[in-house]
């Protein structure tokens, strides 16, 4: 599976595209009004408790804009801030610093949600499944939803279409499910292969092949434990589906190996933070 890789390089080549969107093509023309340039400490405090990730977008931010600005993090990517916390202070000239002030918020904001909400599953299941995430990512965003996935404590599913094989329903809409796995374990070169099912006759049909997970799709608890019984033997087992924070308990209950949840990079809501001088 492709890893997740923050360098530097990416990390630059992105938070440029931010800039770029934020000041092209005529740069910040409000704070081109100040002309008093002194230098000054601004403080980026959380408004709420949450997992803080995406630190080091938001010290490249300010480092473009002016390299001269100092960023001292108080904290780092993965830790929990309380409301009210100081998470990172910076020393620079004012009109610079707000410049890059949202394109910086937004950078953490976003990470830190998806890792504050990553979190929340994870510790309702107290850790005894993985929770996952899915390629319901914002386009362009994949790296940075599933880094912060990881800083909550969540696992990345496939990073894309060539990290592993996933068999779905419309895959096996007009194909027979057994002939279509036993074609995928015939090529599947050293990747993982994953046969989605909606219905226990499915699994019944392709039980004893040689695959790696069986995902259990949008199914009652009732049908859920009853397939987990059945393919807990020859495989790991997944589970997914509208599955939010009531829920999650019950589905963790029935002994699947992990639950995948698109919600968590497509919807989760940004964290509250604030920068202020």
């Amino acid at each position: 599976m492709s890893k997740i890789k923050l360098s530097k390089n990416f990390i630059k080549n992105t938070v440029k595209l931010a800039l770029n969107e934020d000041l092209y093509p005529s740069g910040d023309i409000t704070s081109d009004l100040i002309k008093d340039d002194k230098i000054i400490n601004a403080k980026i405090i959380s408004n709420q408790n949450a997992i803080v990730g995406g630190l080091a977008f938001v010290k490249q931010t300010f480092l473009l804009i002016d390299n001269n600005i100092k960023f001292f993090a108080k904290k780092k990517d993965g830790s929990l801030v309380k409301k009210n916390e100081l998470i990172a202070v910076i020393k620079g000239k004012s009109k610079n610093i707000l410049i890059g002030e949202r394109v910086a918020l937004n950078f953490l904001c976003h990470i830190s949600g998806i890792a504050t909400k990553t979190n929340k599953f994870v510790q309702l299941t107290r850790k005894k499944v993985k929770i996952c995430c899915t390629r319901k990512t914002i386009p362009n965003l994949r790296v940075l939803q599933k880094y912060a996935v990881k800083l909550g404590g969540g696992t990345n599913h496939r990073f894309n279409l060539s990290d592993e094989y996933l068999i779905k329903d419309n895959h096996i809409a007009n194909t027979d499910i057994k002939e279509l796995v036993s074609l995928a374990i015939k090529n599947k070169k050293n990747k993982k292969i994953t046969v989605e099912i909606d219905d226990l006759n499915q699994l019944k049909k392709i039980i004893g092949l040689k695959f790696n997970t069986v995902l259990f799709d949008n199914m009652s608890i009732k049908k859920l434990k009853a397939g987990v019984k059945i393919a807990k033997k020859y495989y790991q087992t997944e589970a997914s589906g509208n599955i939010n924070f009531r829920t999650i308990k019950s589905v963790a209950s029935t002994g699947v190996d992990r639950i995948s949840i698109g919600s968590i990079t497509h919807s989760a809501p940004a964290i509250d933070i604030k920068l202020e001088f």
